[in-house]
């Protein structure tokens, strides 16, 4: 098989730094040639981004942030870090209902997707969320400052990748939402 013709094997692996939410670590490997190689890989919790529809799928309802990474605002899906004791769709609930202040009748899966599998080893977790109803008040973290909007789909999609839409997971959940949208037509 060609795969196996491309895998490198793992030797030895240690942590070189461990933060909050990541730490970081280094993989002694062997590439399919025999030739060995150190690589740096960032360890992390699975993560889940949620797609709140409203009005039938002509608005959702999105959190404005900072992101300090990017040092810029940012109109993005709920979302976060799926935490050690919950299910994938048990952090779609909780990060929802955080960020939002919302529940949701109905949380369908959307897809899994690797977000950076080169230096990344976590997972994202995309899902829908449908039937919105205001539950309370947002629950943000203690460093989250953030409003949640209701905005237009057709806002969104044109905006995708233009700021305040400047989230690469957003606009892999909107693909996600997108082809679901489709495939009901």
């Amino acid at each position: 098989m060609v795969d196996d013709q491309l895998k490198w094997n793992e030797l030895e692996r240690r942590t070189v730094f461990d933060a909050r939410i990541f730490s970081v670590t280094n993989c002694l490997c062997l590439s399919p040639e025999g030739e060995r190689g150190s690589f740096t890989v960032i360890e992390t919790n699975d993560w889940v981004v949620v797609v709140p529809v409203l009005d039938d799928g002509d608005a959702f309802f999105m959190v404005r942030q900072w992101r300090h990474g990017s040092r810029e605002m940012s109109i993005e899906f709920p979302g976060g870090i799926i935490e050690t004791c919950e299910s994938p769709l048990e952090g779609a609930a909780r990060e929802l209902r955080e960020e939002t202040g919302c529940v949701a009748g109905k949380i369908t899966k959307l897809g899994v997707m690797s977000p950076n599998p080169a230096i990344m080893s976590n997972r994202v977790h995309f899902f829908l969320a449908e039937d919105i109803s205001v539950a309370g008040d947002l629950q943000p973290d203690k460093d989250e400052f953030i409003t949640a909007e209701r905005i237009s789909a057709d806002e969104v999609t044109r905006g995708v990748g233009s700021p305040p839409y400047i989230h690469a997971l957003t606009a892999t959940a909107l693909c996600f939402y997108m082809r679901l949208k489709q495939q009901k037509v």
